[in-house]
């Protein structure tokens, strides 16, 4: 018997990311899939030749199948009600960013994950990638002192089509939670208040604001700044932003693409107008599988051991409180506590 009895929930593409990796696992088998459209799930089933059962409704699969892992591949706007049923089903969750579609619903699914004992993970693959990593490394050991300002830009213009090209805020709620949990992650520390700005650019082929300034504070003092732009075309950043952190000893460099590298002021030059750095190189630490993977490794790998996953729901509600406090910010035009 293997352990983990999964059902999976959604079944567009986006699933099939997580059905291949359910299929690797020796431990691991799928025991149902979900769906409101029967077609996409017995389309799934097909693909990937599952056996299991096909079912429209949550409750009833794992009631039928016995899964005792949900994986939570819906829409947002189904993440409350799937989460919330699934745990108090007995099983556990894991699934796709973002959590929900308010800090209301996010709460209550922490909430109802903790009253019943269960794990609910969310999928942020950008942190498991072997150059955020080294990155994070640089930062966080002291290379470059005490951090102090953060800055992130991220401008792309990709031509989605569909619900985001529909959306009132599609920049700050479907992508900047990924670099809003970059930085938490890169800096090791938590989010205070922000400021938001948010608008719509010309030539936006989007409906909603594409386009966002966001000031936040962090309870270790210091500040990030992210320059976002979902319409902005020529001269892309990569999907991961273009980062500078400046420290009290110098600043470390990532731009999303290249190997990350700091420059450290040299000892014993105070009568310098402007002082000399050296560059120190990052080293690769790493050693965990990238993306999608490397993340539901760090969730199984969690519940085998009987511990929190690193993106636990208890901390990645920390990522969509910037998410909802940037939002509350531009709307009410004034700085906004967390």
């Amino acid at each position: 018997m293997k352990p983990f009895k999964i059902a999976v929930a959604g079944c567009g593409s986006m699933a099939n990311t997580w059905i291949r990796y359910a299929l690797e696992r020796q431990d691991a088998e799928i025991v149902a899939l979900v769906d409101i459209s029967e077609e996409n799930a017995r389309a799934a089933a097909q693909r990937y030749r599952l056996g299991c059962g096909i079912y429209r409704e949550i409750d009833e699969s794992i009631r039928i199948s016995g899964a005792n892992l949900v994986f939570d591949v819906t829409i947002p706007e189904a993440h409350h009600s799937m989460v919330t049923t699934a745990v108090k089903m007995g099983c556990h969750v894991m699934g796709e960013k973002p959590m929900a579609c308010s800090m209301e619903e996010a709460r209550d699914m922490v909430a109802a994950a903790e009253r019943y004992g269960r794990m609910y993970a969310v999928m942020q693959n950008r942190r498991y990638l072997k150059q955020i990593r080294a990155f994070r490394e640089l930062i966080v050991s002291g290379t470059i002192g005490k951090v102090g300002f953060v800055c992130a830009d991220f401008f792309l213009g990709p031509h989605f089509g569909g619900f985001r090209d529909i959306m009132e805020s599609p920049l700050i709620l479907d992508m900047a939670i990924h670099t809003f949990d970059q930085a938490r992650f890169i800096v090791n520390a938590d989010p205070v208040s922000v400021y938001c700005h948010e608008f719509n650019p010309p030539g936006s082929w989007y409906k909603g604001n594409a386009a966002a300034v966001c000031i936040f504070e962090f309870s270790d003092g210091s500040v990030f700044c992210y320059r976002g732009s979902w319409c902005a075309q020529g001269a892309p950043t990569s999907w991961e932003s273009s980062w500078r952190v400046t420290g009290s000893r110098g600043t470390a460099i990532w731009d999303g693409i290249n190997p990350p590298y700091c420059e450290v002021v040299l000892p014993g030059q105070e009568e310098k107008f402007i002082y000399d750095a050296e560059r120190v190189e990052s080293s690769y630490t790493w050693d965990g599988r990238e993306g999608h993977e490397g993340c539901l490794d760090e969730m199984f790998n969690a519940l085998l051991q009987g511990r929190k996953a690193e993106t636990d729901c208890t901390d990645n509600i920390k990522s969509m409180a910037m998410v909802f406090g940037a939002l509350e910010s531009a709307k009410k035009g004034q700085k906004i506590m967390l």
